[in-house]
């Protein structure tokens, strides 16, 4: 019981919301390598100067869009930039900050999720298991790893263009990381064709991870 003005007045205990947090967290389906990532465990290089300010740069601009969430002129996040450069990291490091928050969220590897989707379809019954595909439309904030990681067909282009398209017109949050940019050898567009692309573009804070050696191997143990 809290007292205020002379006023007595039931109190939410804290632990409700750290338990509520907890069961978000679970839910959430975070891959074991990534269940303790956060900013405070985003080691940045100490053996080059212009490598740490880029990254340290990168987790302000990454925690920015924490503290202003939600920020419907802008709800996604979108980080470009090489393997092994930290994004997944940083990515879950959001996610889980805003779980801790009390907000919804799910954790699906891009191709991850192309697979559930398809494999829900029934060619012999002509109908489809919509729950993979259902949560990637709806749940407040879908976090999409690896974007653009899967050979290119009219079905897979389709298929992430209604998923980008229904959150882009209804405000969701999306978080993705993908490996390819505007420019290069395979584009982002060639892989979720233009219509996604745009729709990134205009929903999303766009993030470059710098050029760096692989974070995973720089930090393994």
């Amino acid at each position: 019981m809290a007292e205020k003005d002379g006023i007595s007045s039931a109190e939410r205990c804290g632990c409700v919301a750290e338990a509520r947090a907890e069961a978000l967290e679970g839910q959430a389906l975070i891959p074991e390598n990534y269940r303790r990532a956060s900013f405070e465990t985003f080691h940045l290089p100490q053996d080059n100067p212009a490598a740490q300010r880029g990254l340290a740069d990168v987790m302000l601009a990454v925690r920015g869009f924490t503290r202003s969430f939600p920020d419907k002129d802008k709800p996604g996040l979108l980080l470009i930039g090489p393997p092994g450069t930290g994004k997944t990291h940083l990515a879950v490091a959001a996610l889980r900050l805003l779980l801790d928050r009390g907000h919804e969220g799910i954790f699906f590897d891009y191709q991850n999720l192309l697979d559930k989707i398809r494999a829900g379809y029934s060619e012999t019954l002509g109908t489809s298991n919509r729950e993979a595909y259902r949560v990637a439309l709806e749940t407040e904030i879908l976090l999409l790893d690896d974007l653009g990681a899967h050979r290119v067909t009219d079905w897979v282009e389709d298929t992430v263009t209604a998923i980008v398209t229904h959150r882009y017109n209804h405000k969701k949050t999306l978080i993705a990381t993908t490996n390819l940019d505007l420019e290069g050898h395979t584009t982002l567009r060639e892989r979720v064709g233009e219509r996604a692309e745009s729709r990134l573009f205009g929903m999303c804070r766009v993030i470059r991870m710098p050029g760096v050696n692989d974070y995973r191997i720089a930090h393994r143990n």
